[in-house]
């Protein structure tokens, strides 16, 4: 039986102020608090917590059979401890129903992986910690940053302890093969690949309130139709920004609605269930392995490190934050420590 696999990534960056070069060695406040604190709490009440509430309603009405993930960047859980508590107690009701996981990712929400094992391992051991301590759970399945992915990271995640990891299901890599089932690593063979399919993800992020799109306007009933059609697939692997729900897809083009409706429409189909991304691996034995001839990711078209490392000037600053890590490491100062890891956040070199 297909099972339906919905998770959301959940991130907000530590934005910089405006910094001038005379400030250098006067000024060593790096971050715009104003603008982060208004920011995460326009996002909170615009998607954050409307959205947790229609989920955990959605859980209920349907008696758990609706599950889902999340993906908590370390960064965001911050910012909303700090300026949105509420949405924390949100996401703790979500936990209680056994219906909610929450995957591991870079606590800073970084490109350690491409520079520094030792970084990348600090930063997933203190997101598990931070998922562990706030929600009493501990993660199974990885998603690195922007779903930056190579053959060699599922090696290092096995190691780490993990099960399974998500991946974007390029399409020109997996050409004729179907991407809804489960891989396995070409180094890793024990190990389970979920790869993202990005249609049917961006046809929700992206599309859906497009009127020049030819499916346009799209339903619930419409889109639980597609995947029942699939008669082939075994797992509908749809990842998609939490902030679709009210913030890119704003409240009028109905996105609330087919959020409500889907569950549903969904379950209509006695050959449909949901499950989360540590079921789907527990159930789904891979069908062949997945080769990433290059780093892949789910940034724009190329889905590439283009977004992040297309310039001189994206390369240089990438060498030179991460040229200071053993510097930094070797001071045993806790503060410049934080204020380094905030500096990694890709959203920084995008």
């Amino acid at each position: 039986m297909p099972s339906v696999c919905l998770y959301f990534q959940v991130h907000q960056p530590y934005r910089p102020k405006r910094y001038q070069f005379f400030s250098i060695g006067e000024d060593h406040d790096y971050f715009d608090d104003e603008s982060n604190a208004s920011i995460l709490r326009k996002v909170a009440e615009k998607c954050y917590l409307p959205t947790n509430k229609k989920l955990l309603e959605l859980i209920q009405e349907h008696n758990g059979k609706f599950r889902i993930a999340f993906s908590l960047s370390g960064t965001a859980i911050e910012q909303l401890e700090k300026w949105a508590p509420e949405v924390i107690e949100s996401y703790k009701e979500l936990v209680k129903t056994g219906c909610v996981e929450f995957l591991s990712e870079t606590y800073y929400h970084s490109l350690a992986y491409l520079y520094s094992n030792d970084e990348f391992i600090r930063q997933v051991k203190l997101h598990k910690d931070k998922i562990k301590q706030l929600f009493g759970v501990s993660p199974t399945v990885f998603r690195n940053t922007e779903l930056i992915y190579d053959n060699d990271l599922p090696v290092l995640l096995h190691d780490m302890g993990y099960k399974a990891t998500v991946a974007e299901g390029v399409y020109w890599m997996i050409k004729d093969q179907d991407p809804n089932h489960v891989f396995a690593p070409v180094k890793q063979k024990d190990f389970k690949l979920l790869l993202r399919n990005y249609k049917l993800s961006d046809d929700i992020a992206f599309r859906f309130s497009d009127p020049h799109w030819h499916e346009y306007p799209i339903d619930a009933k419409k889109y639980a139709g597609w995947l029942a059609a699939d008669k082939k697939a075994e797992v509908f692997n749809i990842f998609i920004d939490y902030e679709t729900f009210g913030e890119h897809q704003w409240e009028h083009t109905g996105i609330f609605e087919f959020l409500s409706e889907l569950p549903g429409e969904v379950l209509k189909h006695p050959t449909l269930e949901f499950h989360t991304p540590s079921e789907v691996a527990e159930t789904h034995q891979p069908i062949t392995t997945f080769h990433a001839q290059h780093i892949t990711s789910w940034a724009d078209t190329e889905k590439d490190l283009s977004a992040w490392r297309h310039n001189a000037m994206q390369y240089e600053t990438l060498e030179r934050i991460y040229e200071l890590g053993p510097r930094i490491k070797k001071m045993q100062d806790p503060v410049l420590l934080q204020v380094w890891s905030k500096l990694q956040t890709c959203d920084h070199f995008y």
